[in-house]
């Protein structure tokens, strides 16, 4: 299998992970699926349809259905939600994957040369948060009514609950922390890239 195939599946193939227990309820699936959204949005807006000629950019960005992929000249993110399509529960993973190289776009008739190999993976699964959509510390009561919001996906106050990310090594993002968090990892990589050119 060539590098290029190689990648293919890694950006299309979910890696396996634990399910929910109980299946969440309508409002937890919006919830999650909103977090996704917003994760996107933060990384690669969807883009205007323009007639004329986009310029040049260091780091271009590109949505697909169900993530995006963030490419500099010799490095390049791509971040893929999985729902768990079994149950069609709001439980699935977000991967992570930091690339050496160009990577190949779904759809796209151009292909890099020498393709890419993955330099780091992050796998992610969504997780309700502590804090608020709006942005505001969740109240006092907070742990009291927790086992009673999580049924219906919502607060006392009726404010929709934050989803947040946790990693397998149990660190927890923020969606906006990992959006950050993210296009750190894309800055690494470009800077290695850049030293390896530098020293070959």
């Amino acid at each position: 299998m060539t590098p290029h195939q190689d990648a293919l599946l890694l950006e299309t193939a979910p890696i396996a992970g634990a399910r929910w227990r109980d299946q969440p309820t309508h409002k937890a699936r919006a919830g999650v699926q909103r977090a996704v959204t917003r994760l996107l949005d933060a990384l690669a807006p969807e883009r205007t349809v323009v007639r004329t000629a986009r310029p040049p950019r260091p780091v271009e960005r590109h949505r697909t259905p169900h993530g995006c992929i963030l490419q500099a000249p010799a490095a390049a993110m791509s971040v893929s939600w999985f729902p768990d399509a079994a149950s069609d529960a709001a439980s699935g993973e977000l991967q992570v994957l930091v690339w050496r190289g160009v990577v190949s776009r779904p759809g796209s008739a151009h292909r890099a040369p020498a393709g890419a190999t993955v330099a780091r993976a992050l796998v992610l699964r969504p997780e309700e948060g502590g804090a608020r959509a709006d942005g505001l510390a969740p109240p006092e009561d907070a742990a009291d009514n927790a086992a009673d919001d999580a049924a219906d996906g919502t607060e006392a106050s009726g404010v929709a609950i934050a989803w947040g990310w946790r990693a397998g090594d149990g660190t927890r993002y923020e969606t906006d922390a990992l959006a950050a968090h993210c296009l750190a990892l894309l800055e690494q990589q470009v800077a290695g890239a850049v030293l390896t050119g530098a020293s070959g």
